[in-house]
């Protein structure tokens, strides 16, 4: 491409929160927190004050306005993936919003949260790194326990519940769910970090990000309504357990059925699938979308895994000011990783090859902005590619879970096994 674009500034220095807009991010995310009664649930953590590393999980925006009132009246710096920052980029950086391409490693990134904690703030971070895909918990870096270690100030997690039933990824629409909590917990003081390795920092930080939302709602009783609950759904649950067929899944309502052989189940208000005829495989959610991560597992292991020739748009995104298009190409995830190649706008060719030991995991979009369709976004240090498959069979969500299970294989390979929960 012959034209060159600004490339956003990473190297700019994290802007303390503006003290005019500290009370503004409160009012903006008060009400929603309101509305759902979001419950609080502070443990060791009543009277801290920062500096302090706080460890959030990641199922919808609900997550910023929680963190938000849970810290209040203190200021804090958040890590936000560069697509956030779309059109309101000063505005970010002056509510405290550090910029981070997803999945890369970046030394930059740790001078700056470095400096948040010099500056006496808290620093908050979503080590999942992406909204979970069925309301339970993400694979996890494995690097967080050296990275506690490097902050040097008191850890805490905030676990919240219900975000992922109220608003999924796969359904934005808001259910209205209420009561929602979040469990406010004190992890280790500075003092208790600094006498700690970090393996044992990271098997507590996993234990803590157990959750899952659908076991939480059965088991408080709390329903969903909305006559469309079940759209969207079959973006995730792309296998049918029946038959077997991928990518012929799809939902209308409150029906999930397979176009394949035509099966088909019904979630209930409670979250719960129930077969219309025949067995029901799996009446919990997260069950189905282990059991195909399992199939990826077997394929990965057998050395057969591939996605295929996929045709694509690639989009670019150098900085925030807007998406460009690359142009045409292919995409093919297989046992070596992300290879995307193609000729841009000018007629020049492009390419970017992501092999397996440097992706432990890959964001994706279901629907991009309601209008782009699924994507992957893959990222270099200077730029994010927004990947569009069309006109071809796949699912985003089998790549997601191929890339996982393709990083953890090679750990194995090479004698260094991931630790369970981590990468």
């Amino acid at each position: 491409m012959k034209q060159e674009f600004d490339r956003f500034d990473m190297k700019r220095l994290p802007v303390r929160t503006k003290w005019y807009l500290r009370p503004l991010t409160y009012i903006l995310s008060a009400p929603d927190t309101f509305i759902h009664r979001t419950k609080i649930i502070r443990t060791g953590t009543e009277g801290l004050k920062p500096p302090y590393l706080m460890l959030c999980n990641h199922n919808a925006f609900m997550d910023f306005k929680v963190a938000t009132r849970t810290i209040f009246p203190h200021r804090a710096n958040y890590v936000v993936a560069i697509d956030g920052f779309i059109g309101r980029e000063e505005l970010l950086r002056n509510v405290g919003c550090i910029c981070k391409r997803k999945f890369t490693n970046d030394v930059t990134l740790i001078r700056h949260l470095r400096q948040v904690m010099r500056n006496g703030d808290v620093l908050i971070l979503y080590p999942e790194a992406r909204y979970s895909l069925c309301g339970t918990t993400a694979v996890l870096p494995g690097s967080l326990g050296k990275f506690c270690k490097l902050m040097d100030v008191p850890v805490v997690t905030l676990i919240c519940h219900g975000h992922h039933i109220n608003s999924p990824f796969w359904n934005l629409h808001d259910r209205g769910v209420a009561p929602t909590e979040a469990e406010f917990t004190l992890l280790y003081s500075k003092e208790e970090l600094r006498q700690t390795e970090p393996s044992e920092i990271n098997r507590r930080i996993v234990e803590a990000f157990q959750y899952d939302d659908f076991a939480w709602q059965k088991e408080r009783g709390i329903r969903t309504p909305y006559a469309k609950r079940a759209e969207g759904l079959h973006k995730v649950l792309y296998q049918c357990p029946a038959c077997g067929t991928e990518f012929r899944m799809a939902s209308k309502g409150t029906r999930l059925f397979c176009e394949a052989c035509g099966k088909s189940w019904t979630m209930s208000e409670l979250g719960e699938l129930s077969a219309d005829t025949g067995e029901t495989e799996f009446p919990h959610i997260p069950d189905w979308y282990e059991w195909e991560r399992a199939n990826v597992r077997a394929q990965v292991e057998a050395g057969n895994y591939s996605s295929g020739v996929l045709p694509v748009t690639v989009d670019s995104l150098p900085n925030a000011k807007k998406f460009i298009r690359l142009g045409e190409g292919t995409l093919v995830h297989d046992m070596n990783g992300f290879t995307v190649r193609g000729t841009d706008t000018d007629g020049d060719p492009f390419e970017m090859i992501k092999n397996v030991p440097s992706l432990y995991s890959c964001h994706i979009e279901y629907e991009y902005l309601g209008k782009h369709g699924d994507c992957v976004d893959l990222n270099t240090l200077e730029d994010t590619w927004y990947i569009y498959p069309h006109d071809c069979d796949f699912s985003v969500t089998k790549m997601a879970l191929a890339t996982e299970e393709l990083y953890f294989a090679y750990r194995e390979k090479i004698g260094r096994p991931c630790p369970k929960g981590l990468a």
